[in-house]
């Protein structure tokens, strides 16, 4: 490429032999392995290419296919949904991009979605795209644009009305701006034939399982419209690309794995610093400098990347300027102009975060030096994969921290280079995520009772919880399943789960997220950074999910401090691993974050504690257990061994080393030890999923329990410290702060597990929660404790309502309602199946009708009819078994419908005034006409009271104009 500078002679090799024969860090460099290079493996596919195609291959210099691209092109061209799961460079982007490209051109009036995951992808993207088709006529040449956030809206309209042949965008544009309006992509949908979805990696935990649904969501859009695309996928080298790809899609996909693209010679160095990675990676990034090797640096925080920037801008002399930090956080074009400058040669170094690990072009580079391990096996390779192309010589180096799986792999490299890439993990049952995009996808058409979608029974579940909650709403015929809100799509955050909380600085709001991170990170009084500013948390309101901050400069960070208790609420799977009991299931668990720390940025010293006072977060999720055995902890205990500190230490010390066998990172995971839980009888060590519902992260660690206990206690035993450290039993976000904490006995515990055989007795008699109630809450169509009561069935029930004679204006506002006088109150007794009629002088009458019966019924009695009547008495009307219609559907659906609409839809019954009128007649001295109109509002409460209590429905015309059912629990 034209500006890059070629390789320095015998630049790699050199400079890893300086390094080996380094003073500093000589003595550092764990390991060194050179991986030879490969030569280029082709293949052809099963019938060639278009003439077209092949030409246009040509002109870029390709004149054959690597062996993977053409299986992947023949299995495409096939109607194959496919995934290509081949390593960093290998040219995945020819395996959709020539399948698309020759039906584009069979066939102009097709269509094809490309997705990816961040906008500097789709864009590179667009580059690709428009150069591999530049040598076609211009007439015959596909269209291609790119729809995402930066899109302007007159663009926007212009590529729904006249949609290109390829769109590329990601996937929050699909959830909120496609999805829910594709009926306005009608011609772009009615012509798709593929889905390229590239990175799907990426989409696994949360946003893994968010994605299942929006790719299900999107094939019931694409079959409305007739169409049934190919799916192709390309993701990095996980141990289950195929697996996801299902998993994610419901879809039978072909896996390509093998790659037969060349590669050059590479060479992979652990180095365990001493001064830490941050400083022994400039060190390394100031002799590549040196050498003219092109090299990018990862770093595993934005702190650290601004550490190793700030050093490049003062101590690089005349190189700083061919050196730049690259992070979220900068503006598009910040990021679009060094991403330019790197694959052009014009940067030396680029030091970034997780930022720059997918796919974008960035050119060829000599050297990628890891400031700590990236959590995965396959973030490694994907982030070495950066350098070496065009068969150059490389190097890796991984520059270790403290953290425990660093130090484990600096113990054991042959167990990084032996074990296989990691699975990646989603959970498309995950009801907190389940029960959003049910929701979501209502809105965008009506479900169907028997399609496909809602078959899985936890979907049924969700179903039944959503339409019995007044969220999903059937039609009059029973035969339809609409959304109780027209755009539920933007409280949908496919990062995240649960509720979310916005973050809002000088009124204007700059970030948010969900529930639990929002107790843990945005209680008053936590430093809150956002694009490199420090903010203060000055409150946080629960009722508005919201918290205030204020930019301020500040020397110290905080840490939340707290308690956990867990419930097991269900128990799905059972077994033994070695001496202990093991179990997987269904957990509640409750976490109260007590106070917070405020610590130095520098050095970590403990200022001070303190103290909040915030409601309990509880949520279910997935997680497993331990058991630890009586005899294990009893023989702890006669050695004087501190117990508790020790389980505390095996919880910290397994969620750390968890990484090693599941895709995940610690903070994506929690842990309770106990030495006594109520429904066990013993000790036990929780470890769960950090996110409501879990996401699959436990269940898969639960099949390697034996593993993860092993690999535990050689965490543990390989370190070199005395008492517990960050690299074996610490950990960074426990809520008592590390204490108490005994290494030794958390050695002894799990040596005693090791040796021992599971206790005889009975596996598990505990007893375990399953009721809809309390897993769920309280049923929302309860919305009072009056309604509890009415829920005896009646004997004898009446009906009543009441006309004033001043409006709330005349008397001062409606909390004066005591004050508006009753011209006319009407009582339906089912008893005498008759209607009553009381003035104002009879009051007291008709709170006698109403205290002699089974159940009170009535439409805005509560905070209306009650109201007016304690004008005229001192009863308790809080005694009186009421149900409250309006009361009970607000609290099902979240709005406030009126009589009318209801008697209208239901009943077919439509209102005869209004209460203005009903003033007006009062002033007019029209007694009557007020009583016919109060007596055909009673009859039309009745009527509704009975066709709920007999249907356990009412009707109502929501605002897409569709009658559909309320669903009421009455008796």
């Amino acid at each position: 490429m034209p500006g890059i500078d070629p390789p320095p002679e015998g630049g790699i090799a050199e400079y890893v032999t300086a390094l080996k024969a380094s003073e500093r860090l000589k003595d550092r460099i764990c390991h060194h392995r050179v991986i030879p290079g490969r030569a280029a493996e082709y293949g052809e596919p099963a019938r060639p290419l278009s003439r077209a195609v092949a030409e246009m291959l040509a002109a870029r210099g390709i004149e054959r296919l690597f062996s993977h691209q053409a299986l992947a092109c023949s299995l495409a061209r096939a109607g194959r949904h496919v995934v290509s799961a081949t390593p960093t460079a290998s040219g995945k982007t020819l395996t959709y991009t020539l399948p698309v490209l020759e039906q584009l051109l069979a066939d102009p009036a097709s269509r094809a979605l490309f997705m990816f995951p961040l906008k500097a992808l789709a864009q590179d993207q667009l580059r690709a795209f428009t150069e591999l088709t530049s040598t076609l006529p211009r007439s015959a040449r596909p269209t291609v644009a790119v729809y995402d956030g930066d899109t302007t809206p007159y663009q926007r309209k212009k590529l729904r009305q006249n949609p290109p042949n390829v769109l590329i965008t990601n996937p929050e544009m699909l959830h909120l701006a496609i999805l829910p309006h594709h009926e306005t992509w009608s011609t772009f949908l009615a012509g798709l034939t593929h889905i390229v979805v590239d990175e799907v990696h990426t989409y696994r935990g949360v946003m893994g399982s968010h994605m299942a649904h929006v790719f299900r969501r999107l094939a019931r859009v694409c079959e409305r419209f007739g169409a049934k695309p190919t799916h192709l996928f390309c993701s990095a080298t996980i141990g289950n690309p195929g697996e996801l790809a299902h998993m994610l899609t419901g879809l039978p996909v072909e896996v390509v794995r093998e790659s037969g693209a060349p590669s050059g010679k590479r060479h992979f160095l652990f180095v365990n610093p001493l001064e830490g990675a941050a400083h022994t990676a400039i060190l390394l990034l100031k002799a590549a400098l040196a050498r003219g090797l092109r090299t990018i640096v990862y770093a595993q925080s934005r702190k650290m990347v601004e550490l190793i920037a700030l050093w490049a801008s003062q101590k690089a002399g005349p190189m700083a300027p061919r050196i730049s930090a690259y992070r979220s956080g900068f503006l598009p074009e910040e990021r679009r102009d060094i991403e330019s400058r790197m694959a052009s040669g014009e940067l030396l170094a680029v030091i970034t975060t997780s930022a720059l690990e997918l796919g974008i072009d960035i050119g060829g580079l000599d050297l990628c030096i890891l400031a700590g391990y990236p959590g995965t096996v396959m973030s490694t390779w994907q982030r070495g994969g950066r350098v070496g192309r065009n068969v150059r010589e490389s190097a890796v180096i991984l520059v270790a921290g403290e953290d425990a799986l660093d130090q484990y792999f600096m113990r054991h490299p042959e167990d990084f280079f032996d074990r296989p890439p990691e699975d990646a993990v989603v959970n498309p049952d995950n009801p907190a995520i389940l029960a959003r995009h049910l929701e979501c996808a209502a809105a965008e058409y009506a479900l169907r009772p028997g399609e496909a979608y809602l078959a899985p029974k936890p979907v049924q579940t969700e179903l039944t919880r959503l339409m019995d909650s007044g969220k999903l709403l059937l039609d009059a015929a029973g035969e339809r399943i609409h959304s109780a809100r027209k755009s539920p799509h933007r409280d949908v955050d496919l990062r995240g789960s649960g509720g979310r909380y916005h973050i809002e600085a000088d009124g204007v709001s700059i970030g948010f997220m969900d529930e639990h991170r929002a107790f843990r990170e945005a209680h008053p009084g936590a430093v809150y950074l956002h694009r490199s500013v420090s903010y203060v948390v000055e409150s946080l309101s629960l009722s508005e999910r919201m918290a205030l901050v204020a930019a301020k400069q500040v020397d110290y960070y905080t840490r939340p401090r707290g308690n956990k208790t867990t419930e097991i609420l269900e128990i799905r799977e059972q077994g033994a691993a070695f001496g202990a009991r093991i179990g997987l299931g269904r957990l509640k668990v409750t976490e109260t974050i007590t106070g917070y720390e405020r610590r130095k940025t520098r050095g970590g010293q403990l200022l001070n504690i303190v103290p909040l006072d915030l409601p309990p977060l509880t949520f279910e999720t997935e997680g497993l257990w331990f058991e630890i055995p009586r005899y294990a902890q009893d023989e702890a205990e006669r050695r004087l061994f501190h117990f508790m500190g020790g389980i505390h230490a095996v919880e910290h010390a397994a969620i750390g080393i968890l990484p090693l066998l599941v895709m995940t990172d610690r903070n994506d995971l929690g842990g309770i030890s106990t030495p006594l839980h109520p429904q066990l009888g013993r000790a036990a060590v929780f470890i769960y999923d950090g996110v409501p519902g879990g996401v699959g992260l436990t269940r898969q660690a639960y099949a390697r329990a034996t593993e993860l206990m092993e690999r535990t206690l050689s965490a543990i035993t390989g370190c070199s410290c005395e008492n517990g450290c960050p690299s074996c039993v610490h950990s960074p976000k426990c809520g008592s702060g590390n204490r108490p904490i005994d290494k030794v006995a958390a050695q002894f515990v799990l040596e005693a597990v090791i040796r021992g055989t599971p206790e005889t007795e009975e596996l598990f008699a505990v007893e375990t929660v399953s009721t809809s109630e309390e897993i769920f809450g309280r049923d929302q169509g309860m919305a009072t404790q009056n309604d509890q009561r009415a829920l005896a069935a009646p004997k004898r029930f009446v009906v009543f309502d009441l006309e004033t004679q001043r409006s709330a204006q005349e008397v001062g506002g409606w909390h004066n309602a005591r004050k508006m006088g009753v011209s006319v109150g009407v009582v339906y007794d089912s008893g005498l199946d008759d209607f009553l009629v009381f003035s104002e002088e009879r009051m007291d009458e008709l709170i006698q009708a109403l205290a002699q019966a089974d159940l009170v019924v009535g439409f805005n009695s509560l905070r209306f009819d009650y109201e007016v009547l304690r004008g005229y008495t001192t009863f308790d009307f809080s005694t009186l078994p009421t149900l409250d219609m309006l009361d009970h559907i607000k609290a099902r659906l979240g709005v406030r419908l009126s009589l009318d609409s209801l008697g209208s839809a239901t009943l077919n019954a439509a209102k005869t005034a209004d209460g203005l009128q009903a003033l007006e007649w009062w002033k007019q001295g029209r007694i009557d006409e007020i009583t016919k109109y109060c007596t055909a509002d009673v009859a039309i409460t009745r009527d509704l009271y009975l066709f709920g209590r007999d249907n356990g429905y009412l009707l109502y015309r929501n605002k897409a104009q569709k009658v559909v059912r309320c669903p009421v629990k009455w008796l």
